[in-house]
């Protein structure tokens, strides 16, 4: 909700805005194209996260580019620090597009123009962010060492990238188990613990409750939700471009089955969970797994689902794996400039910090748990006060302990798989079909884009 990059509006700029943002400079560097520079790749970006030689400094004045649901974060940081000047770009939050590496590509030709710190509407944009070609993403973990042992290993991974942290994750966003109690209650029936009790269960669902269903397939998370948490290599990143892709692999097979399974029996919904109609379908979710943010932005604000139905459980998992793995669906993050030095740096780092851990926003503004650990208690408690949740002790028992169920091996790569998977899976799947009609749609174009990026793509993890 990657943050949440997770629930992105679905947003374009105003008109004009592209050109506008290009006209900008973030006072990160001369109108004099860069040349490269000792230490800076072809393009004259600096390697590796390192700052940049020809870094500049404002004097101070930082500007930021947010999306719409991160720009209550930044109005709260301008609250909070008024003798810090910032300027605040909103930009839109598509899941997937390639709009921002582009102007980045354009900045770097130009030497100028960079956001000093940046929330990725996307979290696949940290692949190109920290690519060799444009290089805008600081490695932090030198000027934030102290800082950025607040977050627990896995809350942070996603910005772990060849032993440099590329990032600041600003919200813990796996896949917990959801299921309605009330209908539990009222049909008889005990949350399942693994996939094939979830698969069986769903089924009877919805065999004795028709219209009902147990998941949602049609969204660019759903590969994240089933194919993630079973360790379908989609995502396995060797290098910078080598990549482990196999569709064929039996941890792949199994989720397939499972899928195909369900939907015969119309327990999955082909709909996504963004969609106008998942309005409709939504209120008739009996369970799933979904992010720890499906509690507050899905069913209390957005499907109006009543109190004291909503629990979460600890995630399922597969019976051969126990304890298992699960999920997990954004988790937004945060880049920082490799373009800026002093006291510029300085208020962007100040910037940085509070979007990630200042309850001001984290805990008072955010609906999602927070990635750093300090806040996540003030939070959970507010979540207590709110008396949404059936359970709500079990509920963030499950959402913080999740965190640490994050299957590994999975990264944010130059290819967007969901976005393959709206293209190929969805539209399968809102005809009628099964997965296994897409599967191999899916798995080759999974590859073409990959090698389209530049990656080498293998077959085993080695």
């Amino acid at each position: 909700m990657s943050s949440l990059s997770r629930h992105q509006v679905l947003a374009r700029l105003l008109a004009g805005s592209v050109a506008a943002m290009l006209l900008v400079s973030a006072c990160s560097g001369s109108t004099t194209p860069a040349t490269k520079a000792p230490g800076a790749s072809a393009s004259g970006a600096p390697a590796g996260g390192q700052e940049d030689p020809k870094a500049t400094d404002s004097g101070g004045k930082i500007m930021v580019w947010v999306d719409a649901p991160r720009q209550p974060a930044a109005e709260a940081f301008q609250k909070a620090y008024p003798d810090i000047p910032i300027e605040i770009n909103a930009i839109a939050g598509n899941v997937g597009s390639t709009d921002l590496q582009q102007k980045f590509a354009l900045f770097n030709q130009a030497g100028s123009g960079w956001p000093d710190a940046i929330f990725f509407p996307s979290n696949d944009d940290i692949a190109w962010a920290t690519s060799a070609k444009i290089n805008y993403a600081r490695d932090l973990s030198g000027i934030l060492k102290d800082y950025l042992s607040g977050y627990t290993a896995a809350n942070n991974a996603p910005c772990n990238i060849d032993n440099t942290v590329r990032c600041a994750r600003n919200d813990s966003a796996p896949d917990v188990f959801w299921y309605n109690a009330k209908l539990f209650k009222d049909w008889g029936y005990t949350p399942p613990t693994t996939w094939e009790d979830y698969q069986t269960l769903g089924i009877k669902i919805a065999t004795e409750h028709p219209g009902y269903v147990s998941g949602f397939l049609g969204d660019a998370y759903a590969p994240d939700r089933y194919l993630w948490a079973s360790g379908c290599p989609t995502n396995d990143r060797l290098s910078e471009t080598k990549a482990h892709i196999n569709t064929s692999d039996p941890l792949c097979k199994r989720v397939v089955d499972l899928i195909d399974k369900m939907v015969a029996a119309k327990a999955l919904s082909p709909v996504g969970i963004f969609d106008p109609n998942a309005a409709q379908v939504g209120p008739k979710l009996a369970m799933s797994p979904g992010a720890v943010w499906w509690g507050n932005y899905l069913f209390r604000d957005t499907w109006k689902i009543p109190a004291g139905q909503m629990t979460a459980t600890a995630p399922i998992h597969w019976s051969s794996e126990n304890p298992g793995f699960t999920g997990d669906e954004g988790g937004g993050l945060w880049g920082v400039s490799s373009h800026i030095k002093g006291k510029q740096l300085d208020n962007t780092l100040t910037f940085i910090k509070f979007v990630t851990s200042d309850p001001r926003w984290q805990v008072e503004l955010s609906t999602g748990l927070p990635a750093y650990t300090a806040p996540q208690q003030a939070w959970l408690d507010k979540g207590a006060k709110d008396g949404y949740f059936n359970d709500y002790p079990t509920t963030a028992a499950a959402m913080v302990a999740a965190g640490n169920a994050v299957r590994g091996n999975h990264y944010y790569m130059l290819y967007n798989t969901g976005g393959i998977w709206s293209k190929t899976v969805t539209p399968v799947l809102t005809s009628g079909k099964d997965l296994s009609a897409a599967w191999d749609a899916f798995g080759t174009q999974l590859v073409n884009e990959a090698k389209t990026f530049g990656y080498e793509v293998v077959a085993t993890g080695n």
